[in-house]
């Protein structure tokens, strides 16, 4: 345990440096988000320049609350989980070093480049192919030191949350290479290798992923190392998320295709994509009962303690997207529901609801932890933060799911001699106020966030640094050596 007489000590620095970015990229994409949102109700904030309109600020907000606050707080906590699981050091601190500079470098370029219209149209794959290839080499990067970091492991079991998390980089690393493969054709512009419908079955396919492994599985590692740690409780059934992990990597790389129902591609795909969706159903559940139950002794806390609520409510929206996924995903429902808002109150249920409030309850963890601070400076702000965001992505969904299913509907009815009961423009007539609602519910959840940084910042105040921790020695080889 020791190296030149020097008591080995986790490597903190580079997990703070991402919690603390994971808060900034939050602000900056969530504010981006309320400003888009804001476009839709009053168009004249598109200030006729194309830098600002909503088309190219879309993807800016969509890379920036998922690869810039979600791929920090991922980084973040999954290097704080791995050591701590581990009982090592992480593998190289130069790579480390490395995967936060270079990912930071990749969310500047993506901040500069989509305003400017290079972008390849994909979703979840919009970045031109220059950072895509950056990208690439951060990705590995952050796999070696996860991995190398759990090689060096010096206990036999590897804890069930490295396992969610090293799906998590695999599937991403494969997502990301086979999704965007392309000829460039220019700078800043290239040509998919793949042409027509079966570029739009290898996006969804493979691009899917970040939906059920960026977004699911690296937040179910934090869910499954954090609830527990916070509640000072063990998992409720450690063999059932065994079960859960084994379903969700069986199963949700077939789901993608749903997104493909009543296109050109094959029926038999998109029935391959409707099933496996509801058949998700039932570990991504067993999984949330997981979490939920993990509570069991100790359900006073949701009373005393906000960063369990956070944790609980996150996992109730996981619930409840998990739920309203495959049932968007049955062919008949379908119909009403895609290309409508219903899809887009869909996705904020489970970015702002699962996706955002466990981060933020993780993040609000790993901060005082890395300081050698027992808690953040105020628990107030962290109880007033979790009602604000919480009211806020209420109002937001719930805006939106009206929204859409009043969108589908109208679009869908018809006339006895077969022509369409009402015009585009009545239909978004109809959603005009909603739009409102959602802008409101954008405002809290920002409010929410501005919070946070107030928490963090007085944190920091209170704190005398970065303290070095050193690696706890395991249970069986503290005993042996005694």
């Amino acid at each position: 345990m020791t190296l030149d007489n020097k008591v080995e000590t986790y490597n903190d620095k580079v997990v703070l440096q991402f919690a603390v970015m994971t808060v900034v990229w939050g602000v900056v994409g969530m504010l981006v988000g309320v400003f888009i949102a804001a476009q839709l109700y009053w168009p004249s904030l598109n200030f006729d320049t194309a830098w600002l309109s909503f088309g190219r600020l879309r993807p800016l907000h969509t890379n920036a609350v998922i690869f810039a606050f979600g791929g920090c707080a991922l980084m973040s906590t999954s290097f704080y989980v791995v050591q701590r699981t581990c009982h090592v050091r992480l593998f190289s601190d130069g790579l480390a070093a490395f995967v936060f500079w270079g990912w930071q470098l990749v969310i500047v370029a993506a901040a500069i480049s989509l305003p400017m219209g290079f972008t390849q149209g994909k979703e979840y794959a919009e970045l031109a192919w220059p950072i895509d290839i950056l990208i690439a080499l951060v990705w590995v990067t952050y796999g070696v030191v996860f991995f190398g970091t759990i090689v060096k492991r010096r206990v036999r079991h590897i804890f069930v949350a490295n396992w969610f998390y090293g799906a998590f980089i695999i599937t991403v690393a494969l997502l990301h290479i086979v999704n965007s493969l392309a000829v460039p054709a220019g700078l800043m512009h290239s040509y998919p290798i793949y042409s027509g419908a079966v570029d739009a079955m290898v996006q969804w396919w493979y691009g899917h992923n970040a939906v059920g492994f960026f977004l699911t599985a690296g937040f179910l590692g934090m869910m499954y190392y954090f609830v527990p740690r916070r509640a000072n409780r063990p998992i409720y059934s450690y063999r059932l998320s065994i079960v859960h992990f084994w379903a969700l990597i069986a199963i949700y790389m077939w789901a993608g295709p749903h997104h493909l129902h009543y296109t050109a591609l094959p029926d038999w795909v998109q029935s391959v994509g409707m099933v496996f969706s509801l058949i998700l159903l039932a570990p991504s559940w067993g999984g949330a009962i997981n979490g939920v139950m993990t509570l069991s002794g100790a359900w006073h806390m949701l009373r005393t303690d906000p960063i369990i609520k956070f944790m609980i409510v996150a996992i109730s929206f996981y619930m409840m997207s998990t739920f309203e996924g495959p049932m968007m995903s049955i062919k008949t429902v379908n119909a009403l529901s895609h290309y409508t808002d219903w899809t887009i109150g869909h996705v904020h249920s489970g970015a702002l609801g699962w996706v955002a409030m466990i981060s933020i309850g993780a993040i609000y963890m790993v901060i005082p932890r890395c300081l050698g601070l027992k808690d953040m400076a105020s628990m107030k702000l962290i109880d007033l933060h979790f009602w604000v965001h919480t009211i806020g992505v209420v109002l937001y969904a719930a805006s939106m799911w009206v929204a859409g299913i009043g969108q589908g509907l109208m679009a869908r009815a018809s006339n006895a001699d077969g022509t369409l009961t009402y015009a585009f423009a009545e239909i978004v007539k109809f959603n005009y106020p909603y739009y409102l609602i959602r802008f409101l519910g954008g405002v809290l959840v920002i409010v929410g966030m501005l919070l946070m940084v107030i928490n963090v910042v007085r944190t920091f105040q209170q704190a005398k640094g970065l303290v070095d921790t050193p690696v706890l020695i395991p249970a069986a080889t503290a005993v042996s050596h005694a």
